[in-house]
């Protein structure tokens, strides 16, 4: 999952990069507001963590850009603003989550992974398909109850498609949700992950899971749909 954190306190906001990071997050960094509104407009992220005391524009008026932007996308309040009315309006302004700082990581990895779970319409934290089964919070991914063994990219690829299955998803769409600002577009790092991914899934399996579509993208087969 690909995360915007949209953060002016440089050292808080690097910390937070680290941190989640280490939780299996890609994510982007932006230090004012404009650099934000501008990151989340180009980039279809999976969430927009928000601090609400910027340089240039209140929290509030990001929130409200990115809810009449048409940019689908979640948002959670990280703020140092501990009143119950500061919460009780950017909840209602259209903030999915509000967390007070200072927050413990493993709880705002947590939060961000249900909040992300209701976007997708999902109760259930493991997503299902056939006998597949893949857990964003255990980052574990298995075949009829066997695990299966996954690089730290392979998994991020298998959830991006599980998380939008049936659908087809374009290349460009794994490396939005998948990769940070970093990513070279015009390497083949996400061919070869993906090949690394099918083969994989068809060891697991005996049948190939990830289906290409030449020019249109990848999706994951679903075994009990035959």
């Amino acid at each position: 999952m690909r995360l915007l954190i949209i953060e002016d306190d440089r050292a808080l906001a690097g910390e937070m990069k680290v941190g989640l990071e280490r939780q299996g997050f890609a994510v982007d960094l932006a230090h004012t507001g404009l650099e934000g509104e501008e990151k989340a407009y180009v980039t279809d992220y999976d969430a927009v963590l928000l601090d609400l005391n910027l340089p240039d524009k209140d929290g509030l008026e990001i929130l409200s850009y990115l809810r009449g932007s048409m940019r689908n996308m979640p948002v959670l309040i990280v703020s140092a603003r501990t009143e119950a009315k500061e919460k009780s309006i950017a909840l209602d302004s259209g903030a999915d989550d509000y967390i007070i700082k200072p927050f413990d990581f493993n709880e705002l990895a947590s939060r961000i992974r249900a909040v992300v779970r209701r976007f997708y319409g999902r109760a259930n934290p493991e997503i299902t398909i056939g006998r597949l089964s893949v857990n964003p919070a255990s980052r574990r991914a298995q075949w009829n109850g066997a695990v299966i063994p996954l690089s730290t990219k392979e998994f991020d690829i298998l959830l991006c498609l599980a998380q939008h299955c049936p659908e087809i998803v374009s290349g460009e769409e794994i490396i939005e949700h998948t990769y940070n600002d970093d990513f070279d577009m015009f390497s083949s790092v996400l061919r070869v992950h993906i090949s690394n991914l099918r083969r994989k899934l068809q060891t697991a399996s005996g049948q190939n899971l990830l289906i290409t579509i030449k020019g249109k993208g990848y999706y994951l087969w679903n075994d009990s749909e035959k």
